[in-house]
């Protein structure tokens, strides 16, 4: 069983809106930790689209906005690392598939802590697709970024 964290899980709200509850985010984020990461903490940031944009040139050497960035922690902490979110994206997102910022915002956290987590779309075998599927439609979420990319 992995090692369990005393710590809770983090959001940090670089950007803020009016439309969206800091206290409703951060519960969920709680919920993540427990239900999905077994206790483990990570830290999630809500930036806007040049703070991701000079996060992605930076560590990825990709020069875009992205909606998620995921910095995993090694192994054996409890802490499972750090990911950031646009909420400049979100807010886009939201729109074209029709659902509100929050819930935009719960897909990418999601999807972000299960790279956290060390799943890979890109490299498994739809492995992070079925988990990200999964607990989607236990946390009543919108469609998952990885069935967008596949359809």
């Amino acid at each position: 069983m992995p090692a369990q964290s005393s710590k809770k899980a983090v959001v940090l709200f670089r950007q803020t809106s009016r439309d969206l509850s800091r206290t409703s985010l951060r519960a969920y984020a709680e919920k993540l930790q427990s239900e999905v990461a077994a206790g483990r903490s990570f830290v999630c940031l809500l930036a806007d689209d040049a703070e991701l944009r000079r996060l992605n040139r930076d560590f990825r050497k990709q020069d875009y906005a992205t909606d998620v960035l995921s910095f995993p922690q090694a192994e054996g902490s409890g802490f499972l690392g750090e990911m950031a979110i646009s909420l400049d994206r979100a807010r886009v997102q939201a729109r074209e598939h029709d659902h509100d910022t929050a819930g935009e915002i719960r897909i990418l956290m999601l999807h972000g802590l299960l790279h956290l987590m060390g799943m890979d779309h890109e490299a498994d075998s739809g492995e992070m697709g079925r988990a990200e599927r999964k607990w989607r439609k236990r946390f009543g979420l919108p469609g998952s970024l990885i069935e967008r990319v596949s359809a």
